[in-house]
This record gives structure tokens, C-alpha cells and sequence, in this order.
């Protein structure tokens, strides 16, 4: 049996969840903005009190890699981090559009998914699946306009979800073209992937791992 606490920050979202061979122990889930400096540590320990769960139990951490919020990411992998190594337990990493797209419950029922996650302006971090989750365009920062995704979209249907989906309704006009706004990736929706990781060994350096923050980080000064 691996119980694998899995982390997701890589959006408004901040989410912990306990999962035994990927099945869904215990979840906790917060929806504020920049809520994870204050609460992932809170929302662990919430955990390990709800399920009565000692901490030498776990047999690994589970992690939502990026692309996505810099601080939420940075926060959520430090945290991981520093569970491995006190308990000295590896580090499982999975990209967070892949974690987004494993919350559709009916995959099947289009041609392709694309995951998107808001990265400011008209530009998204997305990337193309099939229906079975498998790759078709790999994780990107993409500026949308009206002829993305218009090679597919003459072919294939497509799901444009997540945050980043809602401000391309006005962009990508196509008949084959699904929208859903309001999905979010999460700590519940890692365990399959987590376990099946786990299961073949492919764990992460837990000294040099880094999130895939897929764009530089630009600090902000505030207007005076």
C-alpha cells in the first residue's frame, strides 16, 4: 500500500489531499488568491489530524510541478521539499495542465483538451491532449488570438478549460470549440497519476528539483 500526500498551488486554488494506491483518502481544498504561503501547512496538518494518520505513514509526496503562479508554485514545492526530507520519502512531480486535465470526468466526449492556465493578458499556459491524456502539444506559453488552435479546431472538437479559458471565448470562435471556465486544477485529481509514478520508481532529486515556472520571474514595483 503508498499513501502519497499529493500539493497543488499552481493557481487561486490551494489544495492537499491524502491518496492510498491513488484512490481519495482526504482532501482539503481552499479557493482564496495567494492563499498558500498562510494555509498549505494548515491544510496538511488538518489532514494528518482529520484521518488520525501518523506521518511516518507517508511513502511519498505528490507535487504539481507548473507551469502556473510563481509564489504558489515556489511555496507549494518548498513545502514538499521539506516533508521529503524530513522523512526522508521521494518527490513525485506532474505537470499541473496534466493534474487540470485529469478533473474532466468525460474526456471521451471530445476529440481533444486543452488545459489552460492564466498567464496574464491574452497569453495562457496550455498544452494539447487527446482524449486519453496523451500528448499532442507539449506544455507552452501561448498568446491567443483568432487563428490559434484553428489547424485543429478544422479537424478535431476541442475543450479549452481552466482559468485561462475564459478570456479566450471572444477569440476562438469555432464550432467545434467547447469552453469550460471554471475548472481548476487540484489535489484530488492527482492520485491516479501519483501512484502510477510512484509504482515505476520515477521520483524526482529533491535537492535540485525546480517547478517548471516555464516563464522568467518579473517583479512588480508599485506605482507611486
Amino acid at each position: 500500500m503508498a499513501l502519497i500526500l499529493s500539493i497543488e498551488t499552481s493557481t487561486s486554488v490551494c489544495s492537499a489531499a491524502f491518496h492510498e494506491d491513488g484512490d481519495l483518502l482526504a482532501v482539503k481544498e481552499l479557493r482564496v488568491p495567494q492563499s498558500a504561503a498562510a494555509q498549505l501547512a494548515v491544510q496538511i496538518e488538518e489532514l494528518f489530524a482529520t484521518t488520525n494518520l501518523s506521518k511516518k505513514k507517508l511513502d511519498a509526496v505528490a507535487i504539481s510541478s507548473g507551469p502556473g503562479s510563481y509564489t504558489g508554485l515556489r511555496i507549494g514545492v518548498a513545502t514538499a521539499k521539506g516533508i521529503c526530507c524530513g522523512l526522508r520519502i521521494p518527490l513525485i512531480s506532474i505537470d499541473s495542465l496534466l493534474v487540470l486535465a485529469s478533473h474532466i470526468s468525460d474526456p471521451s466526449a471530445y476529440d481533444l483538451l486543452c488545459p489552460m492556465i492564466d498567464a496574464r493578458r491574452m497569453e495562457v499556459y496550455c498544452s494539447l491532449l487527446d482524449n486519453s491524456l496523451a500528448t499532442i502539444e507539449n506544455t507552452q506559453a501561448k498568446i491567443i488570438d483568432s487563428t490559434s488552435f484553428s489547424n485543429h479546431l478544422a479537424l478535431h472538437s476541442i475543450l479549452f478549460f481552466g482559468d485561462g479559458a475564459a478570456k479566450c471565448h471572444d477569440h476562438i470562435r469555432h464550432q467545434k470549440a467547447v469552453f469550460l471556465d471554471d475548472v481548476c486544477p487540484t489535489a484530488e485529481s492527482m492520485g491516479k497519476l501519483g501512484f502510477q509514478k510512484y509504482k515505476l520508481g520515477q521520483f524526482e532529486n529533491v535537492g535540485l528539483f525546480e517547478p517548471n515556472y516555464l516563464k522568467n520571474f518579473v517583479a512588480k514595483t508599485k506605482s507611486v
